[in-house]
């Protein structure tokens, strides 16, 4: 089976983000794999150890990417490669990246692709749906499980609490939830392993694409962190009293009725 995970270098969870000059600050910041394509890396591992076949690991981005695409290959993945756009995209956004990942992939033959639900820093989800549109191929988002019987699938996803299981077949692209799986840690000798298994780096060029070809469709007009919260206040007294009370602070202070 030939099986390929969408992945994306993200802020550590735990990092405190800073702006700079109207930008996110990234100088001395820790970063990892987006979380939720942790998910979608250990599934594969575990569709390709019941299935046989091969897992690639794919991520657009710069050269830092590199750490986390070996750390993919330490979990067990097979290959990686890395679509360095550094010189040739600026300011790129979802079009811009799941535009290149489709032109790369389009004569892979890929049986199953698999990425994150969601990218932990920008949260739009949708990279992965736009692969599958630009490649003529079903998807289903925020799975938490997956079955697969020749070339028929069966999928559990995530709805607001609820499930919906879903059947459709190969070749398919699917996003992770979380309860997927549990993602395994490398091994030591998964991480030695690691240094020698292929990373393929390529550049626009390589996939014969223009700047002009993979020109975002957004612009970002401002990056700011949320405001601080102010302390609430706690209302005391008899309940008539304090149900005129709230509504005066909605509408003096809070300025929502």
């Amino acid at each position: 089976m030939n099986i390929y995970v969408l992945l994306k270098r993200t802020f550590d969870t735990e990092e405190k983000i800073t702006i700079s000059g109207g930008k996110i600050n990234e100088d001395g910041a820790e970063f990892i794999i987006n979380p939720y394509d942790e998910y979608a890396v250990e599934e594969a591992i575990q569709v390709r150890e019941a299935n046989g076949g091969e897992v690639t690991v794919i991520s657009v981005g710069t050269e830092e990417a590199e750490k986390q695409l070996r750390t993919a290959l330490a979990m067990g993945a097979d290959k990686a490669v890395l679509i360095n756009t550094e010189d040739d995209v600026e300011n790129g956004d979802q079009f811009t990246t799941a535009k290149i990942i489709a032109e790369y992939l389009k004569d892979k033959e890929a049986d199953l692709i698999l990425g994150g639900n969601v990218a932990i820093d920008g949260g739009s989800g949708q990279v992965g749906p736009r692969v599958a549109e630009l490649l003529n191929i079903p998807y289903v988002t925020t799975i938490t499980k997956l079955e697969i019987n020749g070339t028929s699938v069966t999928v559990t996803r995530d709805v607001e609490g609820d499930s919906e299981i879903i059947e459709t077949s190969l070749p398919l692209l699917v996003t992770a939830q979380q309860g997927l799986n549990e993602p395994r840690y490398p091994s030591l000798p998964g991480i030695m392993k690691a240094k020698k298994k292929p990373l393929e780096e390529l550049e626009l060029d390589d996939l014969d694409l223009e700047e002009d070809d993979v020109e975002a469709k957004t612009k970002t007009i401002e990056i700011y962190l949320p405001a601080k919260k102010e302390a609430g206040k706690v209302l005391s007294g008899d309940l008539n009293d304090q149900v005129k009370e709230l509504v005066h602070l909605l509408h003096t202070e809070a300025k929502v009725v």
